[in-house]
């Protein structure tokens, strides 16, 4: 048996979410086989665990730029010659141009599953992603044999489209093996990042590109600034992007670049969310945003934006705080629950509970269920 797997970029999407169920396909005896771009600033960086057969594709996230018809045809010649039992492909340019490409392949056997990681159009989304990718989504879907979809509010949508099989799966799972409390570890991590004994640690983890909305935060610490509040607290941002520039410039223009630290791209995350006291995540747009389960794992609690994804998480007042995208509510939520441990061990505890339900070995026996029923 032989399964593909693809998605526009290798390091930012194959790398972080699909390597357990490589090797979940190797086990099962399959041949394995990823075609994604290489994305990596060193090509010879990409090594990717589990994979038998790779296939540098030169897809771009742009779906109008003409080199994805190239990668198309490349596409194509694989799925052609390849014989796969089973396709999955993932993100909104690789899972369009596989499906595009499988046609011949499918009518010959091959089952194509897409996973929706959040489709661009949702509730509150601006009128042209409506326009452009539901229709789109829409008419792919006829060409899916099983869509996967990982929030309800995705799932309630996609339940209507033409997919042989629409079903919801909970998220791509968070190993509760590594992420998980170790407070033994606390203070040795704070003393690393110079975080001093009273000193209110917030942390954030994403890209630095707008859609994180990393600049919110600074301007809710400028509003503490402007309070009086800001000095015992510090903020850590994980992450690389193409705004840190913008966002180091915004720390300094508000007078809180002192109390803001750009970590970059980070491998410790498990012990840096042990390490801080309370979990920021203002984000505009999520599928199911793993950074905000993998704090929830840790025992760290947790203040979100009112999106899709963060509320199938997030209870407000039970598990966490779910707030308004104003630097005003989330300056005064950073206030309160710096003051105030008790709430944030009643948070912290209940989430814990709350994402059991996304453990990685739950998520994939349901999706190995899923594969298996449909082939």
């Amino acid at each position: 048996m032989k399964v593909l797997f693809t998605a526009t970029v290798v390091k930012t999407h194959i790398m972080q979410f699909h390597i357990p169920y490589l090797k979940m396909f190797q086990e099962m005896g399959w041949e394995t086989a990823v075609a994604a771009r290489n994305d990596y600033e060193n090509p010879a960086d990409c090594v990717i665990p589990y994979c038998d057969v790779y296939y540098d594709i030169k897809f771009e996230r742009n779906p109008l730029n003409p080199k994805n018809l190239e990668a198309y045809r490349e596409l194509k010649r694989i799925l052609d010659e390849g014989e796969y039992d089973l396709v999955h492909c993932h993100t909104p340019v690789g899972g369009m141009l596989t499906r595009l490409a499988a046609g011949s392949a499918r009518k010959k056997g091959s089952k194509i599953f897409y996973t929706a990681h959040g489709f661009h159009f949702y509730q509150g989304a601006p009128l042209l992603n409506w326009l452009v990718y539901y229709p789109l989504e829409r008419w792919m879907a006829r060409k899916t044999d099983v869509l996967i979809t990982i929030n309800q509010e995705d799932y309630q949508r996609a339940k209507h489209f033409p997919a042989k099989q629409v079903v919801y799966i909970p998220g791509v799972g968070v190993d509760l093996q590594r992420f998980a409390p170790d407070r033994a570890a606390r203070l040795a991590k704070r003393k690393e990042l110079g975080l001093g004994e009273e000193e209110f640690a917030l942390l954030s983890v994403g890209e630095l590109i707008p859609r994180k909305n990393h600049a919110l935060v600074l301007e809710a610490l400028a509003r503490l600034r402007q309070e009086g509040k800001l000095e015992k607290i510090r903020y850590l941002i994980c992450g690389r992007g193409k705004i840190e520039a913008e966002l180091r410039q915004k720390a300094e223009a508000l007078g809180v670049a002192n109390r803001v630290a750009f970590l970059g791209y980070r491998k410790d995350v498990p012990q840096l969310c042990n390490a801080c006291d309370l979990f920021v995540f203002m984000s505009l747009q999520e599928g199911l945003p793993v950074a905000l389960m993998e704090a929830m794992a840790c025992g760290l609690p947790v203040v979100c934006s009112r999106i899709r994804g963060n509320t199938d998480l997030v209870e407000s007042g039970v598990n966490g705080e779910i707030l308004d995208s104003t630097p005003e509510a989330l300056a005064e939520s950073i206030q309160r629950l710096r003051l105030d441990p008790v709430r944030r061990e009643r948070y912290a505890a209940s989430a814990g509970h709350t994402v059991q339900a996304y453990d990685l070995q739950n998520v994939q026996e349901q999706m190995k269920k899923v594969y298996l029923e449909n082939l």
